[in-house]
């Protein structure tokens, strides 16, 4: 599917989506842009699940990085409480502002997200909200019958709830050292007859949708969506990574990545619901080089950054809902906005940011979400740190070049040195890598983790010489 195809649900709606108080063309384009945009002068866009009828709102909350009691998240304060009052206070606003999809999962937040949302969520009725949580055994211990029935009858507990209503496998497609993505998968679900048990827990009501998330091979993918055609199991929904750069450009960034236009396409002509993950492809569209916010700014002065996303990943027909992991206030009422209503891309907005991404791809940034399914490291390095102070260096344009001699290229230097130093302790740095690769076969996206950091590593040690 090209991009026209992907945008030949929206027809004249999109146009007529936009609430524009002026607008003119650039300088030698017919393009239309818009000057200026009033987002969230209406109420919350919702999309109908075709399987039970859920009027679910196109922006979900996912419950990923909740904020703690010392600021800020368990990334940047480890040992800090979950701070109940505030996710408390967030949900009560997200509600009130017509979200009703709440995202969560056992291991999220080291454990503690399920309880968080649970106890958040408990405190409204039970019929104003839906609750997504996964069966998260990723762990061999869990593979067992018995581990992986406990896993679900906990999250009811946590949850305080006696039924859930999106239930996923959680991140289908890895693999090991040992087994390939197949055999993960049936040691996961078939093996010990865990997946056969969730049916049953649907047809007894304790389950109202039942699917998976997807990151890795897509013969996997292509497998499970061959057991829907065929009858064998029947996919209620089917969450995915998709982003106006990984629509064409997921394997630019990482080559085992899938094309999210691939994955859109294949569930969108079954007529299966597609829950959105990563809109923002791990706070990178938010965090653009100054001369690509340049560009959007061009268009949308008054229109944040990451909306641009947020709009692309709710435009498709046969989206359910768009998932956010929202820590602070500012981007709840933020992400509201752009979703009250939403404003779906327009085809000239999508030819726009196309040529957007394809200049993101061009960027030498490692394709890192910071969903911290690598960590703990047993050597003590904080990966996702590390990738996210290089990510943002490159993005920013703050890497040194030019000229090793000249003054500016000297004092860019100094300052990533310096910065590197600030933001992650000598030892938790890329050099205290030494290649065990035990975080490989926990990484969604695919990254060979120990050749991004040795190649780190490498380039700071350069920048030492110089």
């Amino acid at each position: 599917m090209d991009r026209r195809e992907f945008l030949k649900h929206i027809g004249g709606a999109a146009v007529a989506s936009s609430v524009v108080l002026s607008a003119c063309q650039s300088e030698g384009n017919e393009t239309p842009i818009v000057k200026n945009v009033i987002d969230g002068q209406g109420e919350m866009t919702y999309r109908i699940n075709p399987n039970t009828g859920d009027k679910v709102s196109i922006l979900g909350y996912g419950m990923m990085r909740l904020p703690v009691e010392e600021g800020g998240t368990l990334r940047d304060h480890p040992n800090s409480p979950i701070d109940q009052e505030l996710v408390n206070q967030e949900i009560d606003y997200a509600l009130a502002h017509g979200m009703n999809y709440f995202d969560t999962s056992p291991v999220y937040c080291k454990g503690m997200s399920e309880h968080a949302t649970g106890i958040a969520l408990a405190r409204h009725p039970r019929n104003s909200y839906y609750i997504a949580t996964k069966l998260s055994n990723f762990s061999q211990s869990t593979w067992d019958t018995e581990s992986s029935k406990a896993m679900f009858e906990k999250s009811l507990k946590e949850l305080q709830t006696d039924y859930i209503d999106y239930l996923l496998l959680h991140s289908i497609g890895g693999e090991s050292k040992e087994l390939n993505s197949m055999e993960m998968f049936n040691a996961r679900f078939m093996d010990n007859g865990i997946l056969d048990w969730l049916v049953e827990q649907k047809n007894a009501g304790r389950i109202r949708n039942l699917g998976f998330s997807f990151h890795g091979d897509p013969k996997l993918f292509d497998t499970m969506l061959q057991w829907h055609d065929e009858g064998r199991y029947h996919w209620d929904f089917v969450q995915i990574q998709m982003n106006y750069v990984d629509w064409n450009y997921a394997h630019r960034i990482e080559p085992e990545n899938v094309n999210a236009s691939y994955l859109y396409n294949e569930l969108h002509r079954r007529g299966i619901p597609v829950v959105i993950m990563e809109p923002l492809l791990g706070g990178r569209l938010a965090s653009m080089p100054d001369y690509i916010v340049k560009q959007l700014k061009e268009r949308e002065p008054e229109t944040p950054v990451a909306r641009w996303a947020f709009r692309y990943a709710g435009t498709p027909e046969g989206i359910l809902t768009v998932l956010s992991g929202m820590t602070y206030m500012e981007h709840l009422v933020q992400n509201v906005d752009t979703y009250s209503p939403l404003r779906l891309i327009t085809p000239e907005e999508d030819e726009f940011l196309m040529k957007v991404a394809e200049e993101f791809v061009e960027l030498k940034t490692v394709p890192c979400t910071t969903c911290n399914y690598c960590m703990p490291c047993p050597y003590g390095l904080n990966i996702p740190v590390i990738f996210d102070f290089y990510n943002k260096c490159v993005t920013e344009g703050k890497m040194p070049a030019g000229n090793t001699e000249a003054r500016e290229y000297q004092e860019a230097r100094k300052r990533f040195l310096i910065g590197y130093d600030r933001h992650i302790p000598s030892l938790r740095q890329a050099s205290h890598c030494i290649g065990c690769n035990q975080c490989l076969e926990h990484c969604p996206q695919k990254i060979n983790i120990p050749e991004e950091l040795h190649r780190i590593d490498d380039y700071v040690e350069q920048l030492k010489q110089l």
